[in-house]
């Protein structure tokens, strides 16, 4: 009985002391309603520490990642089946939601007066594309605002000292090293998590909960409900395709932290120290792992695919437009997938996507903060479906890669 009191203390141990963190602090948020803001310095603390080791994480991490590679091929190989896999759960979350706001319309009775928007800046695509996966300048890729051109960047300079050889093998076991301490960073600074999270849940519940209850609650409501079983049942369905019964126990068991850690800082980036050491521990390979999460973070957003429907639903019951039809749906479902896949990489993708959803459906100008709101009011819940299936993508990656039996091969 020790011994199994012991194994379940070590698994699921911190989870609980996180678990317990955020529920006291959403307790102290509903008690200190708007004075709960004294508290966010505390959590702004967790955040900040977060945000200032994702830049040298990622760059470590994919450089010695690719650095280290003798089979570039390899890499190749992951790239391609981690883009597949972004792919398939992008249409299969988007999916989900257009049954959802088929069955539960979401803008039922809702009557929203629509303030006039100052005129939105045009998009310029191609602007939008250099500034995505390039920076002008090398001190412009040391922000997490710039992370595709930092993840190019990474990649580019890993390959180049591979390709350096012999010349190049100092610079590598650099890389490598510089890669280990940051991970080992990432555990000194999660010392402080349960104090950050506390302080911020009380925070965002004591300041913000009260928008939950006006005219958007029906909307909220399909969401929440909505993203609460595709976190459980599709991960849980993505883990035992990655390795059956004994995936989907170590995925449950370790994924507690970053997914609450994404729930309560709104950022798929901060989450990214702590999906690797998620991955770590359930045994992804770190070729892969520090390759697609990292990305992913960037690129692979099927929470936002969910919102992105909700968003379009919405705004069809706002103003009287069936959301019936072939065409209908499947030009939601394309949106849906180039939000959450495409366009959520490129600076200001948030803006750009329900942007995209005015124009396709040429809706007034209006209609943008309304949909501004829903954005808003998703983003915690959304962020952690999207942090979490960049990990269960990574797993996915490896079962692809690595055959039926790559989590006995990890050891």
């Amino acid at each position: 009985m020790k011994i199994n009191q012991s194994t379940f203390l070590d698994s699921y141990g911190f989870s609980i002391l996180l678990i317990i963190s955020i529920l006291t602090g959403a307790v102290l948020g509903i008690a200190l309603k708007q004075d709960a803001g004294i508290l966010k310095p505390l959590g702004d603390i967790f955040l900040n520490l977060l945000f200032t080791v994702i830049v040298p994480l990622v760059f470590f991490s994919i450089s010695a990642t690719v650095a280290s590679m003798t089979d570039l091929r390899r890499l190749g190989k992951i790239l391609s089946v981690m883009v597949l896999i972004f792919v398939i759960t992008g249409i299969i979350s988007s999916a989900v939601m257009i049954v959802a706001v088929i069955l539960f319309p979401p803008a039922v009775g809702v009557h929203i007066p629509l303030p006039v928007v100052p005129g939105v800046e045009q998009i310029k695509t191609v602007d939008q594309i250099v500034r995505t996966f390039t920076a002008p300048d090398f001190s412009n890729i040391l922000s997490r605002n710039n992370m595709m051109a930092l993840i190019v960047f990474s990649i580019l300079t890993g390959l180049a000292a591979s390709a350096a050889g012999e010349k190049g093998k100092l610079f590598t076991a650099f890389l490598t090293s510089a890669n280990s301490v940051m991970m080992k960073l990432i555990s000194l600074i999660m010392y402080y998590a349960p104090i950050g999270l506390c302080a911020y849940f009380a925070y965002l519940v004591g300041v913000f909960g009260p928008q939950l209850l006006g005219s958007y609650a029906r909307s909220m409501a399909v969401y929440y409900t909505t993203a609460i079983l595709y976190f459980f049942l599709a991960f849980t369905l993505y883990a035992f395709f990655a390795g059956r019964i004994s995936c989907v126990k170590k995925f449950w068991s370790n994924i507690i932290p970053p997914s609450l850690t994404a729930l309560a800082t709104g950022s798929s980036m901060a989450t990214i120290p702590l999906n690797l050491q998620a991955a770590d521990k359930i045994g992804v390979p770190r070729d892969i792992s520090e390759v697609v999460i990292p990305i992913g973070a960037t690129m692979h957003m099927e929470g936002s695919c969910l919102a992105a429907v909700l968003k379009i639903a919405f705004l069809f019951g706002i103003f009287q437009m069936p959301f019936t039809g072939i065409e209908t749906i499947l030009t939601a479902l394309g949106i849906a997938l180039l939000t959450g896949v495409v366009v959520s990489g490129i600076p200001g993708g948030g803006t750009i996507g329900e942007l995209l959803i005015l124009s396709m459906y040429n809706l007034p100008p209006e209609a943008f903060p309304l949909i501004t709101m829903i954005g808003t009011l998703v983003d915690a819940p959304a962020t952690m479906v999207n942090a979490v299936g960049d990990n269960v993508t990574s797993m996915m990656v490896a079962r692809v890669l690595g055959g039926k039996q790559w989590m006995e091969e990890q050891g």
